[in-house]
């Protein structure tokens, strides 16, 4: 029985990116905890998110395990990082999905398929339907499009250099985390 059959409604949720929207981003990956910087602006966004009641899901590929360039130690120490940064400044985030595997290893978890999309709402117990799904690569926009959820661009990471071989650029274009959980916040006090 899904909440909406109980009578009570379907929480809402986001789904965050982590490199490139939350923390910086590098071409040779994000291998250790000292490399490992926030984009400013990132806590807080996160921070209103979870402190307005909403379910905060970040969902990222981690292809540099596979790659043996990143240890599974390293990973899990800026993890726990980033959740110590969110619950310091007064905020939560529900769970934290990664793929592991490279882009030949066949998984049905690597963006832009949407194993890591569907995990987190079946772990967390929200739905998909619009559920924003924010992030700075086509992969990403790409599984929030395969589960009806809301794709939503950020300029930061990769962001510039998706849109610059986009068609046309995406309905929900943001300069940044914080610039689009404010969009979502005044959106859903609105509605």
């Amino acid at each position: 029985m899904t909440l909406e059959q109980a009578g009570r409604p379907t929480p809402r949720a986001v789904i965050l990116d982590r490199d490139g929207v939350i923390n910086h981003d590098s071409d040779a990956y994000i291998k250790s905890l000292q490399e490992w910087r926030t984009i400013p602006g990132s806590i807080d966004a996160i921070v209103r998110l979870s402190r307005a009641g909403w379910i905060v899901a970040v969902c990222t590929n981690q292809s540099g395990i596979a790659r043996g360039l990143l240890e599974p130690t390293e990973l899990t120490a800026m993890h726990d990082r980033l959740r110590e940064l969110v619950r310091t400044a007064g905020g939560d985030i529900n769970g934290i999905f990664v793929c592991p595997h490279g882009p030949e290893d066949g998984c049905d978890c690597r963006k832009p398929k949407p194993g890591l999309l569907l995990k987190a709402s079946q772990a967390l117990g929200f739905s998909l339907a619009g559920t924003p799904v924010i992030g700075d690569s086509a992969r990403d926009l790409e599984a929030a499009r395969r589960v009806g959820a809301r794709p939503i661009l950020v300029r930061t990471g990769k962001g510039e250099r998706t849109l610059s071989y986009m068609p046309e650029p995406p309905e929900d274009l943001h300069a940044d985390l914080a610039a689009a959980v404010s969009a979502l916040l005044d959106e859903s006090e609105r509605n």
